[in-house]
């Protein structure tokens, strides 16, 4: 191979990952997540996730970009009555980022776990990704989530860092045996993942 050929070749090499890095878009850190206005009603939810799930009222409602997308999302809180029978009517799945972070991985086994509080029974979180211009509001298909079995009795949503980048982490506090526990949920690229993360909200 002549000297010049062999000196364009490793150039080429050299500055390969460079181009390739240069085309790979990446996103900013999400922008605080905000309250939905106007607020999210049960009209919205029976529409997405059936006439089996309203709102849970007092509980704050929150708009923001879960998946890194650059597309608002809506999270909501909801007491659920049927998910395995209705995610296929709606097109929504039903996962459990908190019982695969324990181990059980079958979401069809831990959907029937029962609270032993009544008042927690059926108690969801809902998560519509938002699709195109209208975002979650959007009237086409969307990928729809509802988590089921997560630990909490207060919600709020601020931003996670992780190794690589930022995102906005869904926050738990549950009080349990004379200590308050806060876990978080997040959108790690390809599921929802759940976590521990420390013992209050700051």
């Amino acid at each position: 191979m002549k000297p010049r050929i062999s000196q364009i070749l490793l150039l080429s090499l050299a500055l390969a990952p460079a181009t390739f890095a240069a085309g790979k878009k990446q996103l900013p850190p999400p922008a605080p997540a905000k309250s939905p206005s106007p607020a999210v009603t049960d009209a919205y939810v029976h529409k997405e996730f059936g006439d089996d799930c309203s709102l849970l009222p007092g509980v704050p409602q929150f708009a923001g970009d879960f998946d890194n997308d650059g597309v608002e999302d809506i999270m909501l809180a909801a007491r659920c009555k049927n998910p395995m029978v209705d995610q296929g009517e709606f097109g929504f799945r039903v996962i459990d980022p908190y019982d695969s972070y324990l181990g059980f991985g079958n979401v069809k086994i831990t959907s029937s776990f029962i609270s032993e509080d009544p008042d927690r029974k059926g108690i969801v979180l809902l998560v519509v990704h938002g699709v195109g211009p209208d975002a979650w509001r959007s009237a086409g298909p969307k990928p729809k989530f509802m988590m089921i079995n997560l630990p909490f009795r207060a919600l709020t949503v601020k931003k996670l860092a992780l190794r690589k980048r930022t995102v906005l982490g869904i926050f738990m506090e549950e009080q349990g045996e004379g200590e308050q526990t806060v876990s978080v949920v997040f959108w790690d690229g390809r599921k929802y993942r759940y976590q521990i993360v420390g013992s209050d909200f700051e």
